[in-house]
């Protein structure tokens, strides 16, 4: 029991880097995919262009290998940043592409009637966005972005392929160090009562905010 409390503590020690890196991006990418979805269907062709590549490209490569580029490939060209900075950097980035796509679709799913009455109304287009189109696209659009903070719960797991001490790599140091597979076993209990926590938040949101509610 001594050497179960023990690990523990020191994968846990990695909870602050899954913990935070989780906050830090949906934070930052979730502004990220309600701006770009705007811009995605904006009267703006080449705005709509920039937006189409860049959630081709960050949706359409591995997240890992996002990461291996943004840490070493980057350095090499002289943007040099900590293995926290460019995992924050990536995943806000990435996860800001899918929420671009989630978004764009809530917001077109808004019957153009509502539009229509908002221009009669004297409302001018930021105000119609503001206030009537996003937050009832926000609310349609809660079931995939609870599927997307589950993802990120396990992809927070991927960091530890450029050397941060998070609870997957912290685990995994207690396996080689002392060929015991209980390591890995608190990391799975922390993964999934860190994913339970979050389902029953957005369960909480949907019932009180969903679309059909």
């Amino acid at each position: 029991m001594d050497y179960i409390i023990n690990i523990s503590k020191f994968i846990l020690q990695g909870s602050k880097i899954t913990l935070s890196l989780y906050v830090i991006t949906m934070i930052f990418s979730i502004p990220i995919g309600i701006i770009g979805a705007i811009g995605k269907i904006s009267r703006f062709k080449v705005l709509r262009h920039i937006i189409s590549f860049y959630t081709w490209l960050l949706r359409g490569t591995p997240l890992m290998l996002q990461l291996f580029f943004v840490y070493y490939g980057l350095g090499v060209w002289g943007f040099k940043m900590t293995s926290f900075q460019a995992a924050c950097f990536t995943f806000v980035l990435n996860y800001g592409a899918y929420f671009v796509e989630i978004f764009r679709g809530g917001i077109q799913s808004i019957d153009k009637g509502q539009y229509e009455a908002a221009h009669c109304l004297g409302l001018t287009y930021k105000q119609t966005m503001t206030r009537i189109v996003i937050p009832q696209a926000v609310k349609r659009v809660l079931p995939p972005l609870s599927n997307e903070a589950i993802t990120l719960v396990k992809d927070t797991a991927l960091v530890a392929s450029i050397t941060l001490a998070d609870v997957t790599r912290n685990a995994k140091q207690v396996v080689s160090r002392d060929f015991n597979t209980s390591a890995y076993l608190l990391a799975a209990i922390f993964y999934l009562a860190f994913t339970t926590v979050v389902v029953w938040v957005f369960n909480k949101i949907e019932n009180k905010y969903g679309f059909y509610n």
